[in-house]
């Protein structure tokens, strides 16, 4: 999989990843009122998009993040290690977990539904040229963390959090995460720690009110 060098002035094309019919035919529509953009394909998860992508060689992904059967950061990762093309996330998830998994697993930029018609085609554009476009909301998320280094959790503690709001036991986050029981206590000491909590429930409840799942 070898994503297309975009040429100037020509029309990009592009590969729409939602698990929704309706709203991949009303962001194809948005997406092409000026001329410039071209949906060539869509799917409606992530081993749809690997797969279609085969078949259609593009210059930008748009990826949601929350999908059946392969998830947006999954697909992400995967896409980055076939080299596909650039990944532009568009969805209507803004916490710190859903931003930190999808850059992690390599999106070039983060948009959310609501972004005004002329603004996402831009970010395509961008995206296309391998800039990182962010939505303001992103960018002040991202501030805020790095703002506090000391209390930012890893990748890893958001995703016990995101277990712990499920709530799940040590013994199946241990099965889920592929870790052990004591590597699970350990995260959640030290997530306990950085959050100012002594319990689960109160994690999650802070978790929840600083956004970050």
């Amino acid at each position: 999989m070898t994503a297309p060098v975009p040429t100037p002035g020509s029309t990009l094309e592009l590969l729409l990843v939602d698990d929704h019919p309706v709203v991949r035919a009303g962001l194809k529509a948005l997406l092409e009122a000026d001329g410039t953009l071209a949906v060539r394909a869509e799917a409606g998860d992530g081993a749809q998009a690997i797969a279609a992508l085969d078949e259609h060689p593009v210059d930008v992904v748009i990826m949601d993040l929350q999908m059946p059967t392969m998830d947006g950061p999954t697909a992400i990762r995967r896409l980055r290690e076939l080299g596909g093309p650039p990944v532009l996330v568009l969805t209507t998830y803004e916490t710190q977990a859903d931003i930190v998994m999808a850059l992690e697993a390599g999106a070039t930029g983060y948009l959310l539904k609501d972004s005004p018609a002329d603004e996402l085609r831009d970010a395509v554009r961008q995206t296309a040229q391998g800039r990182s476009v962010l939505a303001p909301s992103v960018t002040q998320q991202l501030v805020q963390r790095a703002a506090r280094p000391a209390q930012t959790l890893s990748a890893r503690e958001i995703e016990i959090l995101q277990g712990l709001a499920t709530g799940a036991s040590n013994r199946e986050l241990a099965a889920q995460l592929v870790i052990s029981e004591a590597t699970v206590k350990t995260h959640l000491l030290h997530v306990y720690d950085k959050l100012g909590v002594d319990n689960r429930t109160a994690a999650v409840h802070r978790a929840r009110e600083q956004r970050l799942i």
